[in-house]
């Protein structure tokens, strides 16, 4: 097996393994000016995703959002919104480093709605095997984890944010 991190994610498992801690991220939901979704192919577990990642010290969760995004695609972007904050203990996330488990978080997330403002896309090989801009009648053609499609559903379909 490689000595690469892998991430498994569980969604309503009750086989998954308990979490070992809670964790702040911070997603960003972009639609370009022809109603396509940013999405981007994770290289840890091969699914599709919204840009995410962890919030740093010494900055607010929208600039890790942002921050993100551009580390993940090469699109910056600003926030404009707020899709939802997703803590749902259903969702877990173990984190391996070849075949050892580091770590099995339950997230807490903060999407952000946010607009582009420069850049090109340009997936960061550490981080995203491919970025595209799709259309949303297309994302069922795409692996995206239950989690994450909740979220790009919610910022898809309600102006509300959601809380869980």
């Amino acid at each position: 097996m490689s000595r690469a991190t892998r991430r498994v994610d569980y969604w309503r498992d009750p086989n998954a393994p308990k979490p070992t801690s809670r964790r702040t991220s911070a997603s960003v939901f972009v639609l370009d000016k022809q109603g396509r979704l940013l999405l981007l192919r994770r290289v840890d577990n091969d699914l599709w995703t919204i840009p995410t990642g962890g919030v740093k010290k010494g900055e607010t969760v929208s600039q890790a959002g942002v921050r993100e995004c551009h580390e993940e695609t090469g699109i910056t972007v600003e926030a404009v919104g707020l899709v939802g904050v997703f803590s749902t203990p259903e969702h877990v996330i173990a984190y391996y480093h070849g075949d050892r488990l580091d770590e099995v978080r339950q997230p807490i997330n903060i999407c952000f709605r946010a607009r582009m403002v420069g850049g090109v896309i340009t997936p960061q090989a550490s981080e995203a095997s491919e970025v595209r801009w799709v259309d949303p009648r297309d994302l069922d053609h795409y692996p995206i984890h239950p989690a994450l499609r909740a979220r790009i559903d919610h910022g898809l379909n309600s102006r509300t944010p959601y809380f869980a």
